[in-house]
């Protein structure tokens, strides 16, 4: 039966449950109020070269120019898709490429998923709270062509996956960005210092099962846990 539901409708569907779980979380939202970000820590990764490679930056340019707005204050809850909206063409997003249930795909918005992913290490690093987080279900990428380490990774699908963190410290927060041409650095900036976490993932893997398990340690502690199918 589902199959022949169209997929703008589930992906409403979807919505409406969400907001209706949401209805009491504080989420971070825009805000013109200016803040001294002394202190800065930053995630910086290499933007692969492709056949949408300008869609991508295109894409990354307006994520960023949404993020950049928002405050995120103590106890509040960052929620990618909040900031970020219905990635699609009326919104002034480009195709791009996408993994879709492990496979290479062109869709709209194609390319947030390093964004989400940059925002995701970033707050390991920051020890931050992570209360909604995905990985990709199956590991495409060899070692030679990884940008982010395994475990690392924080995919988001509108409707569907989101990345949510909470702001667990006693002051602001926010996200910025820098695009380069062939990279792009995530930085949290806030008004009193955080110390950096030591950051490791460790891999564990099932030749037999074709299964990658991935432990995230912060401090060492393990925190998250990663499964993986292997092509």
């Amino acid at each position: 039966m589902k199959k022949w539901i169209p997929k703008v409708w589930k992906v409403w569907i979807k919505l409406g449950i969400r907001s209706l779980k949401d209805c009491k979380i504080n989420f971070a939202k825009s805000s013109e109020r200016k803040i001294n970000f002394a202190f800065k820590v930053g995630t910086t990764q290499e933007i692969k070269q492709g056949n949408y490679f300008e869609n991508k930056v295109h894409n990354f340019k307006i994520a960023k120019e949404r993020i950049e707005n928002v405050v995120v204050y103590p106890n509040q809850v960052f929620s990618f898709w909040k900031i970020i909206g219905n990635p699609t063409e009326k919104n002034k997003f480009k195709k791009g490429r996408n993994i879709v249930n492990g496979t290479i795909a062109e869709e709209v918005g194609g390319g947030l998923c390093q964004i989400s992913t940059l925002i995701y290490v970033t707050a390991l690093k920051l020890n931050f709270e992570i209360i909604e987080r995905y990985n990709h279900s199956v590991d495409i990428y060899s070692e030679e062509d990884r940008f982010t380490p395994l475990g690392s990774d924080a995919t988001v699908v509108y409707g569907y996956k989101d990345l949510r963190i909470k702001k667990n410290k006693s002051f602001p927060i926010c996200f910025s960005f820098k695009i380069d041409d062939n990279s792009i650095t995530c930085t949290v900036g806030s008004e009193k210092q955080i110390i950096e976490s030591e950051l490791n993932f460790i891999r564990y893997e099932n030749k037999v099962q074709k299964r990658i398990r991935v432990v995230t340690i912060i401090d060492n502690s393990e925190k998250y846990e990663s499964n993986y199918g292997i092509q």
